[in-house]
């Protein structure tokens, strides 16, 4: 399976140097996927350099790059430090995290991730993890229901949502995708019915993998393990993630409390590096129609 197939990354060169890469430097790749990013990282070390890919799909194993300065991780991100503490390896000079789902996932039916086939209701990165899509639509309450559209979808008429949901559950349990595609599209006009599909599989995609708290988790981690003047390389696909990112590099927390000195310098761990989200512009968003909605911010740790 080629990279081409499995996921074409977004922003490729802005990432990577954004990372300011060092020859003889360590580097993660939290969303190893298909290894797009990771084959351009191990072209900018040395010999002496390192690579970390992380990626808790059993997919990706197909792609892991024969390389003697790259070490494959099959995990969550969220244990970042515990297994580059393994690698016996305390700190790093980069962290690049590509968020979101690799168009090869939305392009296999019977992972779940996409509206635009039938399939099984999973929608699990971690294929071992108890919990599908169907498990959370057939057990999750009202109330929870509600909260997972709105917090994770912003759909405002997610209570209407989430009782139809458990009316129709006590008739006959979720399975696959088009009956629960077919339950919800009296709540969507012709018009924006494909935007709100996809809010609502962007909803339950997110709780299902716990995406926000794994997020919040590795940034955390981050401060712990970057190098003073290392880099954080972030891509996000929608608000929500951007906000926390946003919010965290310009404070060092995730509300976006900004606190200052004496002298009124932000007290925050992290440096900018771009004042401005980077964006695809047209060109790449014409080759890789994904592109389209990729925010790119990149922070370096400050020197204490």
């Amino acid at each position: 399976m080629t990279e081409r197939i499995y996921h074409i990354p977004a922003l490729l060169n802005e990432t990577i140097d954004g990372l300011n890469i060092k020859s003889d430097g360590v580097y993660v790749d939290v969303t190893f996927g298909g290894g797009g990013h990771s084959r351009e990282i191990l072209k900018r070390l040395g010999k002496n350099g390192k690579l970390f890919g992380f990626d808790q799909d059993e997919d990706a194993l197909k792609n892991v790059i024969d390389d003697e300065r790259f070490i494959f991780v099959r995990s969550n991100f969220k244990y970042l430090k515990n297994f580059l503490r393994y690698h016996n390896i305390e700190k790093v000079d980069g962290i690049l995290a590509d968020l979101g789902v690799s168009s090869h996932h939305f392009d296999e039916a019977e992972r779940g991730f996409s509206f635009r086939f039938d399939g099984e209701l999973d929608m699990r990165m971690n294929t071992q993890s108890p919990l599908t899509a169907a498990v959370l639509l057939n057990n999750y309450s009202e109330e929870k229901l509600a909260d997972v559209f709105y917090l994770y979808g912003e759909l405002h008429n997610s209570r209407k949502i989430a009782k139809t949901i458990v009316n129709a559950r006590g008739k006959e349990p979720f399975k696959r995708i088009l009956p629960f595609i077919e339950i919800l599209k009296p709540f969507f006009g012709r018009e924006k019915e494909k935007k709100d599909m996809a809010r609502v599989f962007q909803a339950l995609r997110i709780e299902v993998n716990k995406e926000m708290d794994v997020l919040k988790s590795l940034l955390e981690q981050s401060l712990e393990v970057l190098n003073p003047e290392g880099r954080l390389v972030v891509l996000t696909y929608h608000s929500l993630e951007d906000r926390l990112v946003k919010n965290f590099v310009r404070s060092g927390n995730f509300e976006g409390k900004i606190e200052k000195d004496f002298y009124g310098n932000v007290l925050s761990p992290l440096k900018g590096i771009n004042n401005k989200v980077i964006i695809a512009d047209d060109a790449e968003i014409e080759r890789n129609p994904r592109a389209r909605s990729a925010k790119l911010r990149i922070a370096e740790k400050r020197v204490s």
